[in-house]
């Protein structure tokens, strides 16, 4: 039997639509801008996501902007990945998307402007100082793919 985490949510607006998978075709869910959002090209903003959530114990969410997002609205994240652990739960914990806009652009509530996931905690590592890794070497940074 598949194991289901169960997250507790909270919304601060009623014009979002709730959070639920997209039929099957990904394990990403995506969130919405929760107001109208207007940017001028080189404008940093805190787009607010509508929502704070109590995470399981032991994980943290990923946050990233959907494939869809720099196409759309001409903004990229710029964190790059938004992690909020368990922690951030609160009653007023909004979870928000870090945008900067490469363009003049118009956000509407309720569009899809980022996507999330849930993962476990890094496990707790220890360091072992080496001279040698005793390994092949791939080539060096950059040579996926070169013949």
């Amino acid at each position: 039997m598949e194991d289901v985490k169960k997250i507790r949510i909270k919304y601060f607006t009623d014009k979002i639509d709730r959070l639920a998978y997209i039929g099957g075709k990904s394990d990403w869910i995506d969130l919405r801008c929760a107001e109208e959002i207007q940017m001028k090209a080189g404008e940093f903003r805190l787009i607010p996501l509508g929502v704070a959530m109590q995470l399981p114990k032991g994980y943290e969410a990923h946050v990233v902007p959907r494939s869809s997002t720099y196409k759309n609205f001409g903004i990229i994240q710029t964190n790059h990945t938004g992690i909020i652990d368990e922690t951030y739960c609160g009653d007023n914990d909004q979870w928000f998307m870090a945008a900067y806009a490469l363009r003049d652009t118009q956000i509407h509530v309720n569009d899809r402007i980022c996507q999330f996931r849930i993962i476990e905690h890094q496990p707790r590592l220890e360091f072992e100082e080496t001279k040698e890794l005793g390994n092949e070497d791939r080539g060096g940074c950059g040579s996926t793919g070169k013949a």
